[in-house]
Parts: C-alpha cells; sequence; structure tokens
C-alpha cells in the first residue's frame, strides 16, 4: 500500500487559538490542483482529525488512477470538509484518501519524498520506498507528473497533444466541496457516520479510534511506526515524548527487523513478521493487551458493552485516559520485556527461531503463533518450566518443524490472532508435558487430539494428502527453502536447538571464573537464556550436590 500519511497534517477538533476568530459569509463550492502546492493558502490549513486512520490504505494502481481519473474529467466524489471555528483549519471529513493522492501527484511524495521524509524522521520502510517508486512510475507512463503538465502549455509545440489536453484540463478541472457546518461535536459524529458506509473503518482501527486517549492504543500506535508519524504522544512533556519513541524503536526493531520480503531467501526473518502491513496494527495492538492484562471491556466504554455485563461477573476496572504518559510508559516496558524474552540478545531471551515459531510451513507469519509464543513463554516463567524446556527444547522444536501445518489447522478452526492463542498455547503445553512424561510422536499426537477445552483439530498429513502441479508455486518455493535452511540451522551448542541469528551469544565452554579464556577453542554459540540463566542455574545445582 501507499503511504500518504504524511501529506495531510493532523489535528485535534476542539484545537483552538488565542484570537477570536470571524466566521465566514460563504465557503468555496470547488477545489483546483493548484490549491494543494505546499505554498497554497488552503493546503496550509487543511487537516485530517487527529483520530484518522493511517492514511495508507491504497495500492499504487488506485493511486495513479484517481490521478488519471481527474484529469481526466471523470466523476469523482465530492470532499466533505469542516472549518474549525476555533482554529480556523479546514478538516477533511471524508476523502482524505483522495485529496493525498492529489497532493502526493502535486508534491511528488508518494510517501517517500521531503514531507515524508520529516513526518517519519527519515526511517521509510524498504515496502514503503518500493509502494512509492512503483506509483511514481504508473503515474509518470500514463498521464505524466505535476511539474511536466505545468510547463506544457508554456511549451506547447513540443508538449505531445495528450499531454498538453491533460495541462489543458488541469486549469480548468476541480473537485467538489460539500461542508459540514456545526460545532466539533458535529464534525466528529458526521466523520464516523460517512466513514462507516462506502468503506467502513475496520474494527480493531475503530477501536483504537474510540480509545485514542488510553495508553493502550498510544503504546500501540507508538510500536508499529518505530515511534515516528503522526505523534499521537505529543501532548505528554518532553521527557516522557522521548522515552515513548526510545521504547517504540527498540520494540519495532527487535521484532520487525529485517524487512520481510514477499519471498524467503534465509531463514533471517523477522519475528513479527511485516511491520508494514494491513494487520501489523492489530497484532501489536493485542499483544499489548494481552501483555498488559486488559480485556476488552476494560477500554471499550460503549453501552453495547457495558450491557453485556451480567451482574454476577465482577466489577470490571475501566482503563483510564492517559493524562501524563506514565500507563503508555508502563504498558510498554512490559510489552518490550515480553518482548525480549523471545527475541534479541537480552540474558533472559530464548530466542525463539521465527522459522520454528511464527511462520507456516509455506513460510506465510502466523501472528496467532507469534502472540501464543508471548504467551508459551511467559507460561514458563510463571510455572517455573524454563530449565526443564531447555532440556527438551531440540526435541520440542523438531516436533514442532515436522508437523508445522498443526498451526495451520488450528488457525483455519478458531481464526486469527488472539481466537487461535490459548488454543496454540495448550497445544505447546501439552507437547512439553508429552515430552517430559516421556511419551512419544504418535502418543504426544493423540494427546493433543484427546484435549477437550480447547478441542484442538489437528490431523497428520501424509504425501499422499499433498497434491502438487507440475511447476513450483511461490509457496512451494518458500517451503523448500524454509524446510532446507531449517535442516541446516546452527544449533545452540547447550540445549541443541535451533539457532537463530538475531538471538545468539557467544559462550565461553569453560567458563572465565574457571580458568576459561578468549581462546577459539572455548568458544560456542548459544542462546542467550542458555548462557545466562539456564547455564548458571546448572553450575549452582551441581556446586550444592
Amino acid at each position: 500500500m501507499v503511504n500518504l500519511d504524511a501529506l495531510i497534517a493532523r489535528e485535534d477538533f476542539e484545537a483552538a487559538t488565542s484570537e477570536v476568530l470571524p466566521q465566514p459569509t460563504g465557503v468555496i463550492a470547488n477545489l483546483g490542483v493548484s490549491e494543494l502546492g505546499p505554498e497554497s493558502f488552503m493546503y496550509n490549513v487543511l487537516r485530517k482529525p487527529d483520530f484518522q486512520r493511517e492514511t495508507a490504505n491504497w495500492t499504487p494502481d488506485k493511486v495513479a488512477a484517481l490521478v488519471r481519473s481527474f484529469l481526466e474529467g471523470d466523476l469523482i466524489p465530492a470532499i466533505i470538509l469542516w472549518r474549525s471555528p476555533k482554529s480556523g483549519n479546514i478538516f477533511a471529513i471524508d476523502g482524505a484518501h483522495r485529496l493525498s493522492a492529489l497532493i502526493a501527484w502535486v508534491h511528488d511524495d508518494y510517501g517517500d519524498k521531503h514531507r515524508s521524509l520529516r513526518f517519519f524522521d527519515g526511517v521509510i520502510p524498504p515496502e514503503q520506498q518500493r509502494a512509492a517508486e512503483t506509483t511514481r512510475q504508473l503515474i509518470q507512463n500514463s498521464v505524466g507528473s505535476f511539474a511536466e503538465l505545468k510547463l506544457a502549455l508554456q511549451n506547447a509545440d513540443t508538449t505531445p497533444k495528450e499531454k498538453l489536453l491533460l495541462a489543458r484540463n488541469l486549469s480548468a478541472f476541480a473537485l467538489q466541496l460539500q461542508w459540514v457546518n456545526g460545532e466539533a461535536e458535529k464534525a466528529e459524529s458526521s466523520f464516523f457516520r460517512i466513514n462507516q458506509q462506502a468503506t467502513p473503518i475496520e474494527p480493531t482501527e475503530l477501536d483504537m479510534i474510540k480509545a485514542r486517549l488510553k495508553p493502550n492504543a498510544l503504546a500501540a500506535r507508538a510500536f508499529i511506526r518505530a515511534g515516528t508519524g503522526h505523534k499521537y504522544w505529543s501532548s505528554f512533556d518532553d521527557s516522557v515524548q522521548l522515552e515513548i519513541e526510545a521504547l517504540a524503536k527498540d520494540v519495532y526493531d527487535l521484532i520487525f527487523r529485517p524487512t520481510l520480503d514477499l519471498s524467503i531467501r534465509s531463514t533471517d526473518l523477522p519475528v513479527a513478521g511485516r511491520g508494514y502491513s494491513a494487520d501489523s496494527l492489530k497484532m501489536v495492538f493485542e499483544l499489548v493487551n494481552f501483555v498488559n492484562k486488559l480485556r476488552p471491556e476494560m477500554w471499550r466504554t460503549e453501552a453495547s458493552t457495558r450491557r453485556r455485563t451480567s451482574p454476577q461477573q465482577e466489577t470490571v476496572a475501566i482503563l483510564a485516559d492517559d493524562s501524563d504518559g506514565s500507563a503508555t510508559i508502563q504498558f510498554m516496558r512490559s510489552t518490550k520485556k515480553a518482548a525480549e524474552k523471545i527475541a534479541g540478545n537480552s540474558p533472559a531471551s530464548l530466542g525463539f527461531h521465527p522459522g520454528v515459531y511464527f511462520y507456516s510451513a509455506t513460510g506465510r507469519f502466523q501472528p496467532a503463533a507469534f502472540l501464543a509464543a508471548v504467551a508459551f513463554a511467559q507460561d514458563l516463567v510463571e510455572r517455573r518450566r524454563l530449565a526443564k524446556f531447555t532440556e527438551l527444547r531440540d526435541q520440542f522444536e523438531d516436533f514442532l518443524v515436522k508437523h508445522k501445518y498443526f498451526l495451520n489447522q488450528i488457525v483455519q478452526a478458531y481464526g486469527s490472532l488472539q481466537r487461535s492463542l490459548l488454543p496454540i498455547l495448550e497445544m505447546y503445553k501439552i507437547l512439553l508435558g508429552s515430552l517430559i512424561d516421556g511419551l512419544g510422536e504418535e502418543e504426544t499426537i493423540e494427546r493433543i487430539r484427546a484435549n477437550p477445552t480447547p478441542r484442538l483439530p489437528v490431523k497428520v498429513i501424509t504425501e499422499d494428502d499433498r497434491k502438487h502441479g507440475r511447476n513450483f508455486s511461490s509457496e512451494t518455493k518458500n517451503a523448500i527453502i524454509l524446510r532446507k535452511t531449517l535442516d541446516h540451522s546452527l544449533r545452540c551448542e547447550i540445549c541443541q536447538a535451533r539457532l537463530y541469528l538475531r538471538s545468539m551469544t557467544i559462550d565461553h565452554k569453560v567458563r572465565k571464573e574457571d580458568g576459561g579464556t578468549g581462546d577459539p577453542n572455548n568458544g560456542q554459540l548459544t542462546h542467550p537464556y542458555c548462557n545466562s540463566g539456564y547455564k548458571e542455574s546448572h553450575h549452582f545445582a551441581r556446586g550444592n550436590t
């Protein structure tokens, strides 16, 4: 998708100036493209509501088609605007994507140039850069750049006829405008009513808009863009803003680096899939809520949710808005700690291999598996089973790799994200328990299948069940690469399970305290936890026997 989020500034409907503003006797009915340039009066008072969803839901083809449709005189729905009586700024109530597409064309900024670079603090993901360049090329091949058409009329004798016609259209065509009258409350109600019609706001996004002042939504917004983009936390003190942005970058780098390509070329994969995707915000929001033990009724305050709470249920503690950023930072620290348990090089990190835990057999990232892995790591800590897990980890992970399709089967049965979290977690717990009990593979599978609540509908798939065409599909190619690279992965020299190169440490075989040196022959590659918590606990256990 093309990220046009930087092109219209956000602002609170209630923002006010210190001056008394005169009210207009009339408003403009049409908006020409020349009014969208960086120096125009109109562009510099144009705003989006501060809670507006990210303007990043259009493909390069759709952006290019909108620009061409405008220049060819096709019908484009009217843009609905509202002028704040307090600030004098003009808000796009409906049509922000249409406006942004034309602004991008005028500014030659499809999410990768001057305004976007400033907005995202210079951090432009490769996917965003590719989408921008694809859009620019499509528009260049279709109608040409805005700068070219501006010069076309001045050089009519050397300009192709088609471009000349488009340039003349540019001088005459305009967007139709409609206006909402009233105060901020009227503008906000109009926004939600209009934006739930043609293209409804996705439920998670709508939840986050309504909970926009609450710490869980603020934390998720910060994480998903590594602390860049629109700063929903800008009302907090500078020191608080800096900490939020630092935590956001740490977690983003931990779970979304390296960038995931469309095809797998190695097992150097991000533990949380693509940071730049339609599902990533939903997953991060659920991660924040899960780690901080938040239920929807705690932050959804609408009447319909309250009515569903029966008198027998315990009183729900409603999550308050965050007025100073302290709760947001607390939630972000908890989330970072949970992420560090499964990824990265901190001493407590289990260093889960993404290819083992988070990706299906065909290389597709599984958000539910990511959340389940976070939950499993927490469960191991709470039940004091980290050492036992480490002892059996190689067998545990070999089972997961051999039966990768079990994840797909559970997700197909229960749905994505938190709907499948508990079933996947239950499978992990049964698997570990079976290994502790010394059960074989077939007995373990039967124990998983016999679990009553939640039911785990897993089925062993044989080669006879698989059907392939004569050519390798992209998913089959991913499956081949993932399987081969997992088969030949480096192994931790303490627990013998697979190592992820971004979550490993170099360990002294003979400890420095016991006379070990930095000689290469005294070094071994290990998981961070194996090198610290597990190794130290065994050292002290041996010393006490």
